[in-house]
């Protein structure tokens, strides 16, 4: 049975909130299921960012995904996905990313810390974002690796890292309007 699926993301806007294009936006993933690559993303989610080019260390990001939304390409592996040895929707229907810094490494690309909880379990992660300004929208993209277990996501005899490997790739692209900051 195929599955698995996560989420997250940092992402960066404007210094005032802008509103998330969410039909050019995603949010998405791949683990390896028995060393096949598989691919999935997130229906829902929202972000509230707020971010200033000139002072990055001001920027803030809230993203929440609402995990029910899991789309795997199989009705089973989502539905499976949703039960208690994964994400157990019933009772943490939302993974969190909350930033706690931000920097700015090169002129077009920013570091995002901050706090991932999924599933109960928080830890600290730090993403890298390309920016780029297209027309009269920001582009913020990235990826990061992060280890399910770490979140308890596939749990009982999904635990075993032979079956579903423990790494998985969240990739992101968030649109938002350009502010001008």
């Amino acid at each position: 049975m195929k599955f698995w699926g996560w989420l997250c993301v940092t992402l960066l806007a404007t210094s005032a909130s802008a509103a998330t294009d969410t039909s050019q936006s995603h949010i998405g993933f791949v683990f390896k299921q028995m060393n096949v690559p598989v691919a999935g993303h997130f229906k829902r989610f929202t972000a509230d960012v707020r971010f200033d080019a000139r002072r990055p260390e001001a920027s803030r990001a809230a993203i929440a995904v609402d995990l029910a939304s899991i789309n795997t390409g199989t009705r089973e592996a989502d539905e499976e996905a949703q039960g208690p040895d994964w994400f157990d929707t019933r009772r943490t229907p939302t993974a969190k990313f909350v930033s706690t810094a931000v920097r700015r490494p090169t002129p077009d690309r920013y570091e995002v810390a901050g706090e991932l909880s999924i599933k109960g379990r928080t830890r600290t992660v730090t993403i890298p974002i390309q920016v780029e300004r297209k027309a009269s929208t920001i582009h913020y993209t990235g990826s990061f690796t992060l280890k399910r277990l770490d979140y308890a996501i596939g749990e009982g005899i999904w635990a075993d890292t032979a079956t579903v490997a423990d790494e998985v790739e969240v990739r992101f692209r968030i649109v938002q309007a350009d502010r001008g900051t």
